[in-house]
């Protein structure tokens, strides 16, 4: 367990790197605590407020909303929630005053010209749940009080942003990244019930598509989920329209959710996602913890495995039923969560599937202007794609030729 957290936490500073990597020109937006959520026992895991970060639109964007749900692991342990408890993903305290929007939120039309003028919303993620906890009794470690409330959260931000003006939207995109990213399907249709049925509603999940599959010793190790669900409760919170068909704990999963959903869906994922490589394929063995932070220390051996994770991925798309309102982009970089990042959304040639970016493929499915839904076939290793250039060897950056 201990190894697996420890893992956790080295991601958790490659996204922090991340974000110091992010363009100048980002736009700055203040935090907005919702306080009012506390009465209703809507909170952080420490008790405090949740909160979002709220630009809004102008001009023909005005009455259309885009609402985006940070990601950044999980807490499945009560060990692992307290750390978290003390960290800007666990309460609102430590959360900065202001946040940068880029890539899918950034306000500039060349930059972002199908979302830019819209109301934007980037929801701070700070349950550790993937916002679908729910336990009422308050849960005490060490004199540290914890609130296992995600699902509160996500009720309550999306209650006050309907007050904001967002009942009234012509245009709604639910989206998230990573944990967001899952947050996104596995909310997608009750998102939708929300608002009136006149209203184009889409969900599109960036990074988010985790799989439920053996790793390369043909065992089943990754059992965050799981245990995260039944530590916050969430599984009365997941899609009745999944667990009235199955061993509902495997509603925590994409790929058994997705073939029920309603509500269209973009799928935005990397055939090598080096999170998921790490956690998901090659779990239990401590050569791939180098070889995946730093891919230019990997050997012939471990390089050779990486198209097994690609195979194991189209495969489980592939098995979803056909659907002409699904969107899906699957490129080959060597990264995990790429709409946050101006240089992956719309700009690194490398990034683009069909000569196409990511935030043109999103742009034509949202407004139903094309349909895309293409795997990326010409290569079978990963890719350099918007590197990093503060880390030009971590994470995302290699070149295989």
């Amino acid at each position: 367990m201990r190894m697996v957290n420890a893992r956790f936490s080295e991601w958790l500073s490659i996204l922090v790197c991340l974000l110091i990597g992010l363009k100048i020109e980002a736009l700055k937006v203040n935090i907005t605590r919702l306080t009012s959520a506390v009465a209703k026992g809507a909170v952080c895991l420490d008790g405090s407020a949740p909160a979002y970060f709220l630009d809004r639109g102008v001009g023909e964007g005005a009455n259309s909303w885009l609402v985006h749900l940070q990601g950044g692991a999980w807490c499945n342990s009560k060990d692992s929630c307290v750390t978290r408890s003390k960290s800007h993903l666990g309460t609102s305290d430590k959360m900065t005053e202001t946040s940068y929007f880029d890539g899918i939120l950034i306000n500039k039309k060349e930059d972002n010209p199908n979302f830019y003028n819209w109301n934007r919303v980037f929801v701070r993620y700070c349950d550790g749940s993937s916002y679908t906890g729910d336990v009422e009794k308050v849960d005490e470690v060490k004199g540290i009080k914890l609130h296992y409330r995600g699902e509160r959260v996500f009720d309550a931000i999306m209650e006050d942003l309907l007050s904001k003006g967002m009942k009234n939207a012509s245009n709604v995109l639910l989206s998230g990244t990573s944990a967001g990213g899952l947050a996104t399907i596995l909310h997608c249709d009750k998102f939708r019930a929300l608002l009136p049925t006149s209203t184009r509603v889409k969900c599109f999940s960036d990074g988010g598509f985790f799989l439920h599959t053996r790793d390369l010793y043909g065992q089943y190790k990754f059992h965050m989920l799981e245990q995260m669900i039944n530590l916050h409760g969430s599984v009365k919170n997941l899609p009745p329209s999944c667990t009235s068909k199955m061993n509902p704990e495997l509603c925590i999963y994409p790929q058994h959710v997705v073939p029920h959903m309603q509500t269209p869906l973009f799928i935005l994922n990397s055939a090598y996602d080096p999170f998921q490589i790490q956690n998901i394929l090659a779990p239990s063995d401590p050569i791939w913890s180098t070889c995946l932070f730093n891919i230019t220390e990997c050997a012939p051996r471990e390089a050779k495995r990486w198209p097994e994770f690609r195979l194991k991925l189209i495969n489980a798309l592939k098995e979803l039923p056909y659907s002409s309102t699904r969107g899906l982009f699957i490129n080959s970089c060597h990264i995990h969560g790429q709409a946050e990042r101006q240089v992956s959304w719309l700009g690194d040639p490398s990034s683009k599937l069909n000569n196409k970016a990511i935030g043109e493929a999103v742009g034509d499915w949202f407004y139903d202007r094309t349909a895309f839904q293409q795997i990326d076939n010409e290569h079978i290793l990963p890719q350099t794609c918007a590197p990093n250039p503060h880390e030009p060897n971590k994470a995302n950056h290699y070149n295989w030729d």
